[in-house]
């Protein structure tokens, strides 16, 4: 009897300490980077592209809410549409026909607006390949243990997205900025979203490690809006970009949501598309990789259950052998010398 209770206890203290050691397992293989950094990219002008601004703004309030400083922010919007005219609130972006969110808010900072918004200053953005004169603000100053957010929305088609109406970055110069990124040692891990039609094509080609891809529909499908607002007239927001900011909102910097579950936000019932992703090329589990790892911006911490003693740190003493320096008596000089004058006689 007595061995019996003896084993079911050490049966038991086992399990516990392997429960324990698979957590601490989990813990540790979760968040070892060292920094967040977001890229969000609008790339459409013109009024009736209002959602495609709504979009942006959303996520950059979410990454935002979620401690990832504007510093650590680059955010490219193709047109203003707060300051548009035909807008019935001005200075004002809202996402939601009950106009709950103002996603512009008083303290948005758009790093390339309007006709900075290009292909060529978004690959140099990512490659880092910028002039000198370029401010700070306008710099992705990631390293090799930076987490990456690039979000992408706008006009798409299979295997290119349209900037401004007038240009296209395709699938490969975006596999090839990427890849340039990593042998540059620019990021440690990406999280890249795009809400395009066709959206999956864009992620087709990429061959970087560490990048695990999201798009709002699959190749010959279109990613369709959500709802009108009829005081703007125009459709706000797109239903992939809704469903993520519904799931976003309920994140707060110590919950325990996962990319595994972001991945399954928008559903194909809600989203009229189905939703594509790429996770060949990402190294961990995305049910196991916390969803604050990109949205935000907070390192975890294990408390000990005891205190840690540290040694005793030594004193430094001043060597006696060395030469004690002189003291000099310092003066301020006279900054005018006096003039001297002299009188001319005749």
């Amino acid at each position: 009897m007595f061995l019996t209770v003896v084993c079911l206890f050490l049966l038991k203290f086992v399990s516990a300490t392997l429960a324990l050691d698979a957590r601490a397992e989990e813990f540790l293989t979760s968040g070892d980077h060292t920094s967040n950094w977001a890229v969000l990219v609008d790339t459409s002008r013109f009024w009736f592209n209002y959602r495609h601004v709504a979009n942006v703004l959303s996520i950059y309030r979410s990454v935002k809410r979620l401690g990832i400083p504007d510093s650590q922010i680059i955010l490219m919007i193709a047109d203003d549409m707060a300051c548009n005219p035909r807008n019935p609130h001005p200075a004002a972006v809202y996402n939601n026909a009950n106009q709950q969110i103002d996603v512009y808010g008083d303290d948005v900072e758009v790093d390339y607006r309007g006709y900075e918004v290009t292909v060529e200053n978004f690959i140099r953005v990512l490659t880092g390949r910028v002039p000198t004169s370029t401010p700070r603000s306008k710099k992705l100053l990631t390293d090799a243990g930076s987490n990456v957010l690039i979000y992408l929305t706008g006009h798409g088609g299979d295997g290119f997205l349209k900037f401004q109406d007038s240009e296209e970055i395709t699938n490969v110069d975006l596999a090839d900025a990427i890849q340039q990124m990593w042998e540059k040692q620019r990021y440690h891990e990406m999280l890249f979203i795009v809400d395009t039609c066709q959206a999956a094509s864009l992620y087709q080609k990429f061959y970087s490690p560490n990048v695990l891809a999201i798009g709002s529909s699959l190749v010959g499908e279109d990613s369709l809006s959500h709802h009108v607002d009829p005081a703007i007239g125009v459709y706000i927001i797109d239903r992939y970009t809704y469903y993520a900011l519904e799931f976003l909102e309920r994140v707060t910097l110590t919950s325990n949501q996962t990319l595994g579950q972001f991945l399954k936000v928008c559903p194909k019932y809600l989203c009229l598309s189905t939703v594509g992703y790429r996770s060949d090329l990402f190294q961990r589990n995305p049910d196991k990789v916390f969803i604050t790892d990109f949205f935000g911006s907070q390192k975890r911490l294990e408390m000990a259950a005891e205190p840690i003693k540290l040694p005793a740190t030594t004193p430094i003493v001043e060597s006696e052998s060395a030469p004690a320096l002189p003291k000099r008596t310092l003066q301020y000089a006279d900054p005018i010398p006096p003039l001297d004058l002299h009188s001319l006689t005749l």
